[in-house]
């Protein structure tokens, strides 16, 4: 489990220029981030340090990760 700062340090990296993105990933951390693992953590900068487009096509599944790593997280955002 992760701190209260440290989860509003992500929430704000989760804020994005495609609105799309933003509520999925807002969703996502409203249901599951208190609980948020260290690899899970790990998984969400790899997956935040992609471009809106690129982001966007992983979670609506046009495109699968160069980085196997992220799929099980993205597997979860796929489904919030």
């Amino acid at each position: 489990m992760i701190d209260a700062r440290r989860l509003a340090r992500i929430r704000w990296r989760c804020r994005r220029g495609m609105l799309e993105n933003d509520l999925i990933l807002t969703r996502f951390l409203d249901a599951k981030g208190a609980t948020l693992t260290e690899d899970e953590v790990a998984m969400l900068d790899k997956l935040l340090a992609l471009t809106d487009n690129e982001l966007w096509d992983l979670l609506v599944g046009r495109a699968e990760p160069a980085d196997v790593s992220v799929r099980p997280l993205l597997t979860e955002l796929r489904t919030a």
